[in-house]
């Protein structure tokens, strides 16, 4: 089952269930998803890189928006933004814990040979590839960071 027609079926249980958070969730996942399909580059198919790219993004934005609303003191903007953050989060694979992206990287930086922070972009590069949806690019990189000093 691809993601659009997951997020048709949680779209039309939220209507149903008339849970306004979802619904906003999943009308702006869809939005996306019609965005980018009407790229000239993509066509009328995402590849699933592409469709979990586009869920983290989505993920990001909302949480990103939620820290900027706390620090304003705004929890009445920050909840919302959390809550449709989470809901995006449900459709994408699960998450690496950070033991196991340290895992990852070790054996990255051994399969290449890296040895110090100069090496880190060759690192990141493999890493992103590997990790690509299991895990966020800022941990990849606090991690990356770490294994290498």
């Amino acid at each position: 089952m691809s993601l659009e027609s997951k997020i048709m079926e949680a779209l039309k249980e939220a209507m149903k269930a008339k849970d306004t958070v979802a619904l906003e969730s999943l009308r702006a996942v869809k939005s996306a998803i019609l965005l980018a399909k009407t790229e000239a580059k993509a066509g009328d198919v995402l590849s699933d890189e592409d469709e979990i790219k586009l869920l983290q993004k989505l993920v990001k934005q909302r949480r990103e928006s939620a820290q900027l609303y706390q620090e304003q003191g705004r929890e009445d903007l920050a909840t919302p933004e959390l809550a449709q953050a989470e809901i995006i989060a449900k459709f994408l694979p699960e998450q690496l814990s950070e033991e196991e992206v340290t895992a990852h990287l070790q054996a990255i930086v051994s399969r290449l040979g890296a040895t110090s922070l100069k090496d880190m972009g060759k690192v990141m590069g493999e890493a992103t590839k590997e990790l690509a949806g299991k895990a966020d690019g800022k941990l990849i990189a606090t991690l990356v960071k770490k294994v290498l000093s």
